[in-house]
Formats: C-alpha cells, structure tokens, sequence
C-alpha cells in the first residue's frame, strides 16, 4: 500500500498505482517495514549486499548485482571519513535505489519502465532493468554526452532524445506513462528508490559498529541521497539499533539551490555552478520532505559556486579520489561550515562521495 503523508489518501500497490498522489504529493509505503529484534544481529551477510538488510526493505529481492558495502576511507587531510559511493556496478549510488525499484517492478509484473534522466540514474535504471529482463525507455535531452547516451543504451536500453530543457524531457516521459506506454521508475518519486538508497545510513551504521556520526554531509539535488539517509537512520534508531540521528547537511549548486533558498534566503544560494550539472535540481520533488529531515536532525544546507567546486574536485584527484565533478559540492561544504564554526573540528563527520569520475 502506497500513503500520501500530506493528504492521507491510500493506494494499492499495483502496477497502475498512480506515480503520485491526486492531491500532487510523492507517495511513500504505507507501512515501514522494522526488524524483529530490538537490537542488531552480531553478523550480517555481506554476500548478500544491500539485501542484508532486508528486513528493513519493504520489497523483496529480485534483483541484484551484488551492490552495496561501499568502503568507508579516512580523509585525514579533511579530518573526517568518506564513504565512497561511487563503488558500484554503475558508478553511483544510485544503484541502490534502482536494485530496489528495479525488484518492485520485477514483483508486480512490469514489463516495461521508463525514467527521464541522462545521468547516473538513468544509467542505473537502464541497468537493472536488463538485469531484471525489463525493457527500458530513458528519456535523455537530446543534446546529453554521447557517452551518457552510449552508456544507457549498451544495456538494450532505448534513450528517447527530447529537444529542451530539464522540463521538456520529463513532460515527454510523462506523457508516455499516461499512455499506458510504461511503468514509471522514477528516482525523484517512487518510494522504492529512497528505500534502496536508505540502506546508505544501515551500511554506514553497521560499517561503524552501531554507532552514527556528529555528521553526514551528501550532496543535493531531488535528494535521492539525503532524504534515504534520514530515513534509514531514523529507522535504526526507531528499531533502538543506533542512538540518535547525526545532523545532515545537503550541498548545493550555487544559482540552483532551492533548500538553500528556502532556508537562508536568496542572497545565500545565489551564484553559479554549472560543475555540478547533477544536483541542478530546481523543483526538488520531495522539497517539503527535505526541509523535514534538516529540521528533524538540526541539519543545513549550503550552495557551493563552481570555483569551490572545481578546487574541492582537484583536492580529491590529488589525493587519489577519483569522483565526477558534483561529489566535490560535499567536501567543499564540510570546509565552509567548519570555517563557519557550524562544525566543530572535534566532531565525528562522514562525506557522501557519489558517483566515479571514470564517466566524465
């Protein structure tokens, strides 16, 4: 059962649910999965990746490519821990996301899925719908990276190439999902994708033997990333397996920071940084749901400009860490709010680094 927590409404969970609420909201599960035991288990199966952690996973598992247990690395030159999410079979963290929508699919019997997207998550979807024996609709602008492309469609995927902007493609996905031509497997409202990308916080926590950061600092864009760590840090503490959520912060691109905006006003989200092209996100899906998770963990959010940027991206290269250029807008932010004095240099932080820099 799908839940619309602004309005109430309710829907079954079938293959014709409606992407979304009537009212316009993003759906979640109606009903949160919580484990058994009230404390963690002494082992976990990590053969079985992010699916160790299925009691936590509203969704059984169908599909999988053995992701999940990304390393966690000091960052000693940053005094503070990176969990290198760019460690998965498609570069990004967005395979945990697409593992679990990929496996709902799968369940209720979709044969064809369709997302908008000309980066990591369409790479992802595209991905795990081959691996699940799903055809596959990726609505891409027409003018993306050949390589972007070419990446989507060596899985069998078939890239639908839309003339406009950001909008324009997801119109043109939309369109084709009310025509009956697909299942939408979208990585900014499907429920399914933000329990996958929970599984972030439950690795991180039991990577850290049940303890949780000061800390998480990710970067920002639909929050596919930042609004799953909440929710499955939430649900450890929820199960008393950790205690206590650690402050989230959210790095944007300067010029396109609508949380920053929300939060701090204009003048703070002001700029440009065209570097971070992944987290350009002018209308987050979940806006409302991510000013809950900051306020929830007296988190924050800051825009990161593309000198901060570019400079926090040769940092990491210089010091073997491979990223594309987005995943550098979290360390940057780790430097200006630790300059700030809004972290603390003796506090515990962990930094989300997101995708590989072998796609650039």
């Amino acid at each position: 059962m799908y839940r619309c927590d602004d309005c109430g409404r309710e829907y079954d969970m079938t293959a014709d649910a409606p992407w979304r609420c009537a009212c316009g909201h993003a759906l979640d599960f109606a009903d949160q999965p919580r484990p058994a035991s009230d404390s963690p288990p002494a082992d976990l199966d990590r053969d079985r990746g992010l699916w160790a952690f299925a009691e936590f996973l509203p969704v059984d598992s169908h599909v999988t490519l053995g992701e999940g247990w990304t390393p966690l690395v000091e960052a000693t030159d940053w005094d503070a821990t990176f969990k290198l999410e760019s460690l998965f079979p498609t570069g990004s963290f967005k395979d945990r996301g697409a593992a679990v929508t990929l496996s709902l699919a799968q369940q209720l019997g979709v044969d064809r899925v369709l997302e908008d997207s000309s980066g990591n998550a369409g790479h992802a979807i595209a991905t795990y719908a081959a691996r699940a024996g799903i055809d596959a609709d990726i609505y891409v602008p027409a003018d993306a990276k050949p390589a972007k492309i070419e990446a989507i469609e060596r899985t069998g995927a078939t890239a639908v190439r839309i003339e406009g902007d950001r909008q324009a493609i997801t119109d043109a996905c939309l369109d084709a999902v009310r025509s009956g031509e697909g299942w939408y497997a979208s990585h900014a409202w499907h429920p399914a994708f933000f329990a996958g990308t929970a599984t972030f916080a439950l690795e991180l926590a039991a990577q850290r033997e049940w303890s949780v950061p000061d800390v998480v600092v990710t970067p920002l864009g639909h929050g596919t990333l930042f609004l799953g760590a909440y929710r499955g840090f939430r649900a450890l503490s929820d199960a008393g397996w950790t205690d206590g959520l650690p402050r989230l912060v959210g790095a944007q691109a300067a010029g396109v920071a609508p949380i920053v905006e929300s939060l701090h006003g204009s003048d703070a989200a002001t700029g440009h940084n065209d570097a971070a092209d992944g987290i350009q996100i002018t209308d987050p899906a979940r806006h409302d749901q991510i000013r809950a998770a900051i306020e929830a963990t007296d988190g924050d959010a800051v825009a990161i400009d593309a000198e901060a940027t570019t400079r926090s991206l040769a940092r990491l290269r210089e010091r073997g860490i491979d990223t594309e250029p987005t995943c550098a807008v979290a360390p940057a932010a780790l430097d200006i709010l630790r300059q700030r004095g809004d972290i603390g240099a003796d506090e515990d932080v962990v930094v989300a680094l997101t995708g590989t820099g072998l796609k650039v």
